[in-house]
């Protein structure tokens, strides 16, 4: 059995980190309650700008007009990994770099095995998973969650667009966690480019219709400068859906880890007033015996 000293230590350990772990849940619920705010108002217009693109897509046949939208040959893949810059959030991360190894080996065996695939890495996490496995990496993101905004979003995702444009790269997608509650996150890979003709069955986008547009000023035009902003919208889009993923799946960490520590407590309290009980005994019995022993020397 361990010693008083020793179950006091562990105690007193187990309680500063439940208190660090309760901190740490109710920061998460703050941000969480921002992110959550933030992906709920950006849903609708991302979903029903998508299903303008699309169907802008489907309308045009020139393919120097909608470059975004033209198939190749697969050769030259980029995957744009989203991850988070701090851990302590369960199986989000791990989640995402899963979902990255099985695509890759699902989809692209043939291109990794030229060195034909590249990544972006958004978020410290993947960026630091990456770079010790070797991977092709494109640029340095992992600075977008430090001040998230569209802008600093929009970056990337000109970068990507901008490369697929020069034919760099033949396909693109975006692997990560999509906010559905607190306490659950989707893993979504999904292809970013070449806008597909027909939304994704495991897209969130609204389905598209066959809608007759009327055009103005000209088709030509409008294309020309909505499809790059769609293109970014539905990027910066999955970049908040990570966001509000990470607090919410680090809030749900924190709070498992919380109650971990209480009921550990509890058994080290326990474990602590058995120690204490056996030692008071002890002592008794030792006084005791000791008395027991002068009065037989008289």
């Amino acid at each position: 059995m361990a010693s008083l000293k020793e179950v006091r230590s562990r105690i007193t350990s187990v309680t500063s980190t439940q208190q660090i772990t309760k901190a740490m849940k109710m920061v998460a619920a703050a941000k969480l309650r921002r992110a959550q705010d933030n992906i709920i108002r950006m849903r609708p217009y991302a979903q029903r700008l998508s299903s303008i693109l699309t169907n802008l897509s489907r309308l045009t046949n020139d393919s120097t007009a909608n470059v975004y939208a033209e198939q190749r040959e697969i050769n030259r893949v980029l995957v744009v990994v989203v991850t988070s810059d701090r851990g302590l959030a369960g199986a989000f991360n791990s989640n995402v770099l899963k979902a990255v190894n099985n695509l890759i080996e699902e989809r692209y065996s043939r291109q990794m095995a030229a060195g034909r695939v590249e990544f972006l890495a958004i978020g410290k996490r993947g960026h630091d998973y990456l770079t010790k496995r070797g991977s092709k990496l494109i640029g340095n993101y992992t600075h977008v969650f430090t001040q998230l905004s569209f802008d600093t979003v929009r970056v990337a995702a000109e970068y990507a667009m901008n490369a697929f444009q020069a034919g760099e790269y033949d396909q693109v997608d975006i692997v990560y966690n999509e906010f559905k509650n607190v306490a659950t996150q989707i893993i979504r890979v999904e292809q970013f480019l070449p806008i597909q003709e027909q939304a994704s069955a495991t897209s969130t986008s609204a389905v598209t219709t066959n809608t007759d547009y009327i055009f103005e000023p000209s088709k030509e035009q409008i294309i020309e400068e909505l499809i790059p902003k769609s293109l970014k919208i539905q990027f910066y889009k999955a970049i908040l859906e990570s966001n509000a993923s990470e607090h919410g799946a680090r809030m749900t960490a924190m709070d498992k880890a919380t109650d971990n520590a209480g009921e550990l407590l509890k058994q080290l309290k326990l474990t602590y007033n058995r120690s204490r009980q056996a030692a008071i005994t002890t002592e008794i019995l030792e006084i005791v015996g000791g008395a027991e022993a002068l009065a037989a020397s008289r």
